[in-house]
This record gives C-alpha cells, structure tokens and sequence, in this order.
C-alpha cells in the first residue's frame, strides 16, 4: 500500500514568518526512514500505511506544541492506493513521460 500525505503545519501565533518552526518539522521528517519532499507551500510523505502517516501530522503538531504555540494550522491531501509505492517519483515520471510523447 501506499499512503501519499500532502501537508503543511505551521503555528498562526508565532508573527508573520514562521519558517523557524516549520524547519524543526521538516528536520524531523528528514529523520524519518520515509520518502518526502519539500515544496513551497507544504510538505510530501510516502508510507506505507494510513497510520504512519497521520503520526508524522501527530509528531509535526507536537513539535509545534512543544514550542509553545497556542494556534497550529494543518492542511491535508492523502491518496492512499493499494499495490503501489514508490509513487512520489513514479506518478511524477507517468506525467513526464506523457509530456514527452508528441
């Protein structure tokens, strides 16, 4: 199975940039045995279950938490799809590979 999970999580209470405590999740994804890649308006994980990728929302959240912020905002997208993975760079590859044919 693949879980595909588009997010992004920031505190509303921290003032206009909040890149300080976005760069702490974004360093603890990193740590994780898990694809992903950053963009500039959230974050991509690929696991392999649903419930592998809502506790990387639960440990983002709880690093915001840990800093002391009284508003967090969470947005989300997940496509889970059975008897796939690698999908992070295959789906990008299926429309790559369309773009090219002529």
């Amino acid at each position: 199975m693949s879980v595909v999970l588009e997010f992004s999580i920031f505190p509303t209470d921290k003032g206009e940039s909040v890149s300080e405590y976005v760069s702490k999740v974004i360093k603890m994804i990193r740590s994780l045995d898990i694809e992903h890649q950053l963009t500039p308006m959230g974050s991509i994980i690929e696991t392999d279950s649903l419930q592998e990728a809502l506790k990387v929302i639960e440990l983002s959240y709880d690093i915001l938490d840990k800093e002391g912020s009284k508003r967090v905002y969470i947005s989300t997208n997940i496509d889970i799809r059975k008897g796939k993975d690698n999908r992070l760079k295959s789906k990008i590859k299926s429309i790559e590979d369309k773009i090219g044919k002529k």
